[in-house]
């Protein structure tokens, strides 16, 4: 229910903003900051987004818990999205959200409600054996997956991405 209302109330929110700042600086102005928050905002997540997703590596190569920084990309990829949607409500939540502060506070009071149960690296290793396995037996059970070899480029190099 809460998701429904906050469907109907943030566009209703963005429209009585938009009436209201457009009709104290007008029409151009309005729809110039609008634009000039979209590119600052890209700019803004691009670069933050950058920061987040190093401290996601370091956390992975340094085998520490990468939840956080892991929430604080998400948040950043949140910040994006609503600072691409036009409007002034919006812009204001996904900048906050561009803030670490904000970041910080909001991870916090998200993991109050969230309990991890486990946490580890690499792959499961599925279910265990019913039977001990004895040195003796000769065989193997395996899994296998048959791969074309790669296929050669059939055009060349378009410019766009480097080799």
């Amino acid at each position: 229910m809460w998701l429904f209302a906050l469907f109907v109330a943030v566009p209703l929110i963005e429209i009585a903003l938009f009436i209201q700042v457009g009709g104290a600086i007008g029409l151009w102005p309005t729809l110039l900051i609008v634009v000039l928050t979209a590119l600052v905002g890209t700019w803004l997540v691009r670069s933050q987004g950058a920061l987040a997703m190093s401290q996601i590596r370091g956390s992975l190569e340094g085998l520490t818990d990468p939840t956080e920084p892991l929430a604080h990309g998400a948040m950043i990829l949140f910040a994006g999205a609503l600072l691409l949607t036009p409007g002034f409500f919006t812009d204001a939540v996904g900048f906050s959200l561009l803030l670490p502060p904000v970041r910080r506070w909001a991870y916090r009071t998200i993991r109050k409600n969230i309990e991890v149960r486990r946490f580890r690296y690499g792959a499961d290793p599925g279910p265990q054996p019913s039977r001990p396995v004895r040195p003796s037996d000769d065989v193997i059970d395996g899994d296998f997956t048959e791969m074309d070899p790669p296929k050669p480029p059939t055009h060349g190099n378009s410019g766009w991405t480097r080799h």
